[in-house]
């Protein structure tokens, strides 16, 4: 064909009637129309596990422009522009804001297939009515539309106005064990504010023994504690004292960040005891040594959560601060972590079983950032299931690196063919973005779309009143059965 011809083509394509994200986006069936629309859609939010600071929610911060909202500290965008090049000063330095965005914009239109890409419209669409792509010819325009919205309807686009127009009625935050929670408090007593905003309990710090600020932490524990933390018994109290302090201000949840499960080993605590006392005098704790610390607390936790009626979470498989250089200049999550590979089988179901033993383990959801992992959670978790709960043992959404089409697909068909998929608690941000509730419709969206293709190819009849309920279940209503929220203070829902 000769050029002409090719340009000629070309100039005859105008792509009509190819929709970019319309409001069928990853629908591909009226099936799946039919359960997005009809019960997805419209239930609730409940973001059990994210990063959002409560002192913003209090204060309802109100933001300067789009860049503030949406590129400061969201270190998915951080790694894209680092991949275009990008210098840091764009990124976490000090050039202007407009820059910034113009920055992003640019490496946007490179990112096609990227969730970013997707979840970045699905935001635009729903907070600013932005439908068209943003890209390097449409920045400019993108960063007046925005800023000038913020600018007109400034308690709309504040925190509390994105979590009002998103239809959050839960958002449960990540608080270390030393925290005042005077937020939280504060939240609790404005009856104005209807989304019912609880801690959760992430105490990592006591846990990684091996870390160098562990001691420096400790001294930190004691005073928020009120007790000298000299031995192992002394932290047990300590401990208990914030976790009651926590439940007092309607905790219900704890959190573990692990890079690898422990390798469960003969418990000696008199022995955990003699390692705490070396670390806390400045010596060098061994791997092993480390292992077994790590294997005491996490029991001693998971006896206590039991107790209390809590669920725990594990997230494990992420190796950390891999670029030491940049770990020195920008601090943790900033964009230097990815999937570790090591096999965690084996202690998943040893540290389970550990648990188990003694009747401490209590309602658990486990996240692996390795998606190999998927069939190995499915199956370990289904040997501890029990009738204290519907699917006591849950297979936490696909995380971080796997909140994509792909991973949220592999992680909801592993579950569906070796669980039971209705039972499922659904998603969470795991974000430190007020922008971020729209991961909840792209993963609703993409349930919706799996479930449809099960009725497709005749492998689950169609039946309406059955199916919207269990999208309704996943979306919303397992999430507030299994983690006992209770709305009635907020005049919310009537439990």
């Amino acid at each position: 064909m000769s050029d002409t011809g090719s340009v000629n083509m070309k100039a005859s394509f105008s792509g009509d009637g190819i929709a970019f994200m319309d409001e069928d986006f990853l629908l591909k069936s009226p099936y799946a129309k039919r359960l997005y629309h009809g019960y997805a859609e419209k239930q609730p939010i409940v973001d059990y596990h994210c990063h959002i600071n409560p002192r913003e929610i209090y204060e309802d911060r109100h933001f300067e422009n789009i860049t503030q909202m949406w590129l400061g500290g969201d270190h998915y965008k951080w790694r894209l522009l680092r991949a275009n090049a990008v210098d840091e000063k764009y990124i976490t330095g000090n050039a202007s804001d407009h820059d910034k965005f113009i920055e992003f914009a640019k490496v946007l239109e490179k990112a096609i297939g990227n969730p970013v890409h997707q979840w970045s419209h699905l935001e635009l669409k729903k907070y600013f009515g932005y439908n068209k792509a943003l890209n390097s010819k449409t920045a400019e325009e993108v960063w007046e539309l925005c800023n000038n919205k913020l600018r007109e309807n400034p308690d709309l686009m504040s925190a509390r106005g994105i979590i009002k127009s998103s239809n959050v009625d839960v958002i449960c935050t990540t608080d270390d064990p030393i925290d005042s929670l005077e937020w939280h408090e504060k939240i609790a007593e404005d009856k104005s504010f209807k989304t019912t905003v609880l801690p959760a309990w992430r105490p990592d710090k006591a846990v990684n023994i091996d870390l160098e600020e562990f001691t420096g932490y400790i001294k930190k524990l004691s005073v928020a504690a009120g007790i000298k933390i000299e031995s192992l018994k002394d932290l047990y109290e300590a401990l208990a004292l914030r976790l009651k302090f926590f439940e007092k201000r309607g905790c219900l949840i704890a959190d573990h960040g692990l890079t690898d499960l422990p390798d469960r080993v003969v418990l000696d605590e008199d022995e955990a005891d003699r390692i705490l006392k070396k670390a806390l005098c400045g010596e060098k704790i061994s791997a092993s040594e480390a292992n077994l610390y790590k294997l005491t607390l996490l029991k001693f936790f998971a006896k206590k959560y039991t107790e209390m009626g809590w669920v725990m979470q594990l997230h494990y498989g992420c190796k950390r601060n891999n670029n030491r250089k940049m770990f020195k200049r920008l601090g943790p999550d900033t964009g230097y972590d990815a999937i570790l590979g090591s096999d965690n089988g084996e202690r998943l179901a040893e540290l389970l079983d550990l648990f188990s033993e003694e009747d401490g383990l209590p309602r658990t959801i486990l996240y692996s950032l390795n998606p190999n992992d998927n069939a190995v959670i499915e199956t370990v978790m289904g040997c501890f299931q029990d009738s204290s709960a519907l699917c006591k043992m849950q297979h936490g959404s696909a995380w971080w690196f796997n909140d994509n089409r792909d991973g949220m697909e592999a992680q909801l068909k592993s579950l569906a063919n070796e669980g039971v998929l209705g039972n499922f608690v659904g998603m969470l941000t795991d974000s430190r973005s007020f922008l971020s509730y729209t991961r909840h419709e792209y993963f609703r969206r993409i349930l919706c779309n799996l479930i449809a293709n099960f009725v497709e190819n005749g492998e689950y009849e169609w039946d309406e009143e059955i199916l919207g309920k269990m999208v309704s279940n996943i979306s919303y209503y397992n999430a507030l059965g299994y983690f006992g929220f209770n709305l009635k203070n907020k005049g919310i829902i009537d439990t």
